[in-house]
């Protein structure tokens, strides 16, 4: 392995434009060698954005100079997740991939093999377990200043009433597309790894724009083996959001408003450095019954590519074990089942 891990970026729409490049780059133990678009505006994009990369129309260009690499980062939609990472692991490359990892979990499952098959390593991008408010919320369950949870909400819930024409809004559950795949698997992912196992599942999605598109509206709760519950909200039609978090326990509450802000620093052009994931006092959440400010601690998105050089290198673990991601996956496809039958299921 060289100096610089070497890295391919397969996609530069969202994922790979605003998330990805951004954070391989802030990694100094990584060098984006390549970009995969087939779109030519695309493509201008990511020569201005990225003037020492290559930009290449096929990831057929990278299984070719599969030597010339260390790491895949695939960052396309999320229907050709499966066929891209399993190309990459065939072609002896690590893997990153954007979640969701599969539209399922036996197809996740046939991925993480196939890595350990193969003695690669296969990481998925679930960056919100990075996000400030859940950093926080987590310090507070390891202190144990809220004693035993019995209750966690969380939302991710936004208010964009028309429908933008991306294949999130318009691919079938199979295809990956929808919020339960998309903002769903977040919030699961989160959920579990607060409170534990999921012994029971039921939800409900709606499709609120275009009865004819994706899920755009979705409610799932968790029973976890623990006793805790968990309800979680995704919406693309919430024009009042309610709290990001609020967490009920035997000791107190509590409650945090607003998202994270390095999706919209990111987006604005902002790039990891000091400061980087601060939150400004206003945002910060509070403890009940006696109204006490708990300061936020700083998002740290850039420390996931920072443990995958680690972990490249065999000095850390992974930063998201891939065993975690079928259990989210699993639950999901529970929550899927229950959306159609009404009932609670069992993942």
């Amino acid at each position: 392995m060289s100096t610089s891990l070497r890295v391919a970026l397969i996609g530069y729409g969202l994922a790979g434009r605003v998330f990805h490049a951004p954070l391989v780059r802030a990694e100094p133990r990584m060098r984006l060698r390549t970009i995969v678009t087939s779109d030519p505006e695309r493509a201008a994009r990511a020569r201005a954005d990225n003037p020492d990369a290559f930009v290449v129309p096929s990831a057929e260009d990278v299984w070719e100079r599969a030597a010339d690499y260390d790491l895949v980062v695939v960052a396309s939609a999320n229907v050709a997740h499966r066929e891209q990472a399993e190309a990459a692991l065939r072609h002896g490359l690590h893997v990153v991939v954007d979640k969701p990892l599969a539209p399922d979990a036996p197809t996740a499952r046939l991925l993480v093999d196939l890595a350990e098959e193969r003695g690669r390593q296969l990481h998925v991008f679930h960056n919100r377990r990075w996000d400030s408010d859940y950093r926080t919320l987590r310090s507070l369950l390891e202190d144990g200043r809220l004693g035993h949870v019995h209750r966690l909400e969380s939302r991710f819930e936004r208010w964009r009433p028309r429908l933008d024409g991306g294949w999130r809004e318009s691919a079938a559950p199979e295809q990956a597309g929808g919020l339960l795949l998309d903002l769903g698997s977040h919030l699961v992912d989160q959920a579990m790894q607060l409170l534990g196992s999921v012994d029971g599942v039921y939800a409900e999605t709606a499709r609120l724009r275009d009865p004819g598109g994706a899920d755009d509206d979705v409610f799932v709760a968790l029973r976890h083996h623990s006793g805790a519950v968990s309800h979680l909200w995704a919406s693309a039609l919430a024009a009042q959001p309610g709290p990001r978090f609020r967490v009920l326990g035997s000791q107190s509450a509590f409650v945090v408003h607003g998202l994270d802000g390095q999706e919209e620093a990111l987006r604005s052009g902002l790039r990891p450095g000091p400061g980087w994931g601060a939150e400004p006092p206003e945002r910060w959440g509070r403890l009940y019954p006696d109204d006490v400010v708990v300061p936020s601690l700083p998002g740290a998105w850039p420390e996931f590519y920072a443990r995958v050089a680690a972990c490249l290198r065999g000095e850390a673990p992974p930063p998201v074990e891939p065993g975690s991601v079928v259990d989210t996956l699993r639950v999901l496809d529970a929550a899927r089942a229950s959306a159609t039958t009404g009932a609670v299921v069992s993942p």
